[in-house]
C-alpha cells in the first residue's frame, strides 16, 4: 500500500514556533512532526520551517528532496517513489499553500495518477485571505499569477481584464514581484476607469498587514501605502 501525500501549508512571513501556531492549526503541526520525508522549493528554507515546527526526530535523520521550476518530469517520479514504497509525505510551500500558484501541482497531479492519497491540511493562503478582505465579488473570480513585465504589455493585459470582469462581473487577482509593487498599482491607475474597485492586501497574516480597498478614484486621491519590498496580492472588479 503507498503512502499518503500531505499537503503542508507553510505561514506567509518569517517568525518564530509561536508565530506560526497563530496560523497553522494545533494538528497541522503534530502531523507535520511526524513525518521523515519532505518535498519543498528549497531545502534549506523547508529544513528552516521544520526546526520551527519541532520535530519528532533529529532534523538529520528527516529526507528533504527539492522540487522547483527546473525538476524534471522525470524527477518527478523519483519524488514520488518512497511513496510508492509506503512512506507518508509532506509537500511544503515555501508560503502559504501548497500547489497553489506553487510549483509542488504537478506532483500533486501524478500522485492521484499513481493512485497515491492526497491529504490537504489547512493553513493560510494569501489568494483567498485577500479576496475575503477585498470586499469585491467572491462569488465569481480568477487568479492569473504574473502580468507581463513589459510596460505596454502589462497596460494592455489589465484593460483585457478590466473588460472581462465589467462584463462578467468577476474579481481579477493578480500578483507582482515585491520590487514592482509600485509600477503595477500606478499601471492599473493610470489605465483603469476610475470607477474600477482595486483592493491591495499586503503582508497579510503579519504585524505590518495592510489592507485597502477602494476606487480608482479615490486611490488617486488619497495615494497608496508603502508597497515597496512587500508581498502583495492585487484585485480589480470593474463596475
Amino acid at each position: 500500500m503507498s503512502g499518503t501525500l500531505y499537503l503542508i501549508p507553510n505561514a506567509l512571513g518569517d517568525g518564530d514556533a509561536t508565530a506560526l501556531a497563530t496560523v497553522l492549526p494545533a494538528s497541522v503541526i503534530a502531523r507535520t512532526a511526524q513525518l521523515r520525508y519532505f518535498i519543498g522549493e528549497n531545502a534549506k528554507t523547508t529544513r528552516a520551517f521544520l526546526k520551527r515546527v519541532g520535530t519528532e526526530r533529529p532534523i538529520q535523520e528527516i529526507e528533504i528532496r527539492e522540487l522547483n521550476v527546473n525538476t524534471p518530469a522525470a524527477g518527478i517520479e523519483q519524488l514520488l517513489a518512497p511513496l510508492l514504497a509506503g512512506a507518508d509525505a509532506g509537500l511544503v510551500s515555501e508560503a502559504g499553500c501548497p500547489a497553489v500558484a506553487d510549483p509542488g501541482a504537478l506532483l500533486v497531479r501524478r500522485a492521484h495518477e499513481r493512485g497515491i492519497k492526497v491529504v490537504p491540511l489547512v493553513g493560510p493562503s494569501s489568494i483567498l485571505l485577500a479576496l475575503m478582505a477585498s470586499g469585491l465579488d467572491g462569488q465569481r473570480f480568477a487568479f492569473h499569477g504574473y502580468l507581463p513585465v513589459d510596460a505596454g504589455e502589462r497596460t494592455r493585459k489589465l484593460r483585457e481584464l478590466e473588460a472581462h470582469s465589467r462584463k462578467a462581473r468577476e474579481t481579477q487577482i493578480f500578483i507582482e514581484t515585491p520590487y514592482r509593487n509600485r509600477a503595477l498599482l500606478d499601471a492599473i491607475l493610470a489605465g483603469c476607469a476610475p470607477s474600477t474597485l482595486v483592493a491591495v492586501a499586503v503582508d497579510l497574516t503579519l504585524e505590518t498587514e495592510t489592507i485597502v480597498s477602494r476606487p480608482v478614484s479615490a486611490w488617486k486621491k488619497t495615494g497608496a501605502p508603502e508597497l515597496h519590498k512587500r508581498p502583495a496580492i492585487f484585485l480589480m472588479l470593474a463596475t
